[in-house]
């Protein structure tokens, strides 16, 4: 059991990771001219959002954990 808590503590890591990286991504491309423009504490809000979504939807199942 122990063992497969750690797949799934690794998986869930780099899904939430990758899906906090695609948040930041579109949300500096939509908004931002210069490195200036760049609302941070927006985007950081934005990032940690969907890494928490992400963390709670992995909950549910990951598809790259074999049961």
């Amino acid at each position: 059991m122990k063992n497969n808590f750690k797949k799934w503590l690794k998986a869930a890591g780099i899904r939430t990771v990758k899906t906090m990286a695609e948040t930041a991504i579109a949300i500096i491309g939509t908004n931002a001219i210069g490195i200036t423009d760049v609302n941070w504490i927006g985007v950081g809000s934005a990032c940690l959002l969907s890494g928490v979504v992400t963390v709670l939807t992995c909950i549910k199942g990951l598809p790259e954990i074999k049961e």
